[in-house]
C-alpha cells in the first residue's frame, strides 16, 4: 500500500493553466476530472480532510500526518466513506468542537506524465495551481522521486514553491478564514 505522499505545488497563471492542460491532454495519460468539495480541519501539525470526490461519485476521510509548508513528504491515512455520508461526516467532526475548518471547492483534472501525477487545479483559496506528486510504499525512494518531480517541473517550466512560500501562503489562507469567521 502506497502511503507516503511526496507532493510539490506550483502557482500558475490562468494562461499557463490553459497551456498546461492542452499539453497534458496531448502528451500525458489522462486520469480524468477529479473535482472535489473538501472540508479541511486544521491542526498545528497535521490536516484532516473530509472529501466529496464529486467527479468520481465517492467520498473519503484523509488524515495527512504533516502540514503543507512543513515538509514535502508525509504519511497519509485514507478511509473511504459512502458519498451519501459526506455531510454527516462533516457534521460529526464539527460536533467534536473543531474550530479551524476551511471549506473549499476544487475544479481539477488529473494526469500522469513521466511517472509523476499531476493535479491541474483551480480553487478560491489557491487560484490556479498544480500539484505534482508521487506515492511511495515507504521513504526509501524519496530522493529519486524528488529528482523525478523536479526534472518534470523544470521541463514544463513550473516553479515549485519552497517550504517557506508554502508556509506563508497557507498561513495567509488560515488568517483570512479566521477573519471571515469572526
Amino acid at each position: 500500500m502506497n502511503n507516503i505522499e511526496l507532493e510539490y505545488r506550483s502557482l500558475i497563471t490562468e494562461e499557463k493553466y490553459r497551456k498546461l492542460l492542452e499539453f497534458l491532454n496531448q502528451n500525458a495519460k489522462d486520469l480524468g476530472e477529479n473535482n472535489k468539495h473538501v472540508f479541511h480541519f486544521i491542526f498545528p501539525d497535521k490536516l484532516l480532510n473530509v472529501i466529496n470526490l464529486e467527479s468520481k461519485k465517492q467520498a473519503k476521510l484523509a488524515l495527512k500526518l504533516g502540514k503543507i509548508g512543513k515538509g514535502s513528504n508525509f504519511e497519509e491515512i485514507e478511509i473511504p466513506i459512502e458519498q451519501k455520508d459526506f455531510e454527516k461526516s462533516v457534521q460529526f467532526f464539527k460536533s467534536l468542537g473543531f474550530t479551524e475548518v476551511i471549506e473549499s471547492f476544487q475544479t481539477r483534472h488529473d494526469y500522469e506524465y513521466k511517472g509523476v501525477e499531476f493535479a491541474v487545479k483551480h480553487s478560491g483559496e489557491w487560484g490556479y495551481h498544480v500539484e505534482l506528486e508521487i506515492l511511495l510504499p515507504d521513504r526509501s525512494g524519496l530522493v529519486e522521486a524528488e529528482q523525478k518531480i523536479r526534472h518534470v517541473a523544470e521541463e514544463l517550466d513550473l516553479k515549485i514553491m519552497t517550504e517557506e512560500e508554502l508556509a506563508a501562503f497557507t498561513a495567509n489562507i488560515e488568517t483570512q478564514h479566521r477573519a471571515k469567521a469572526q
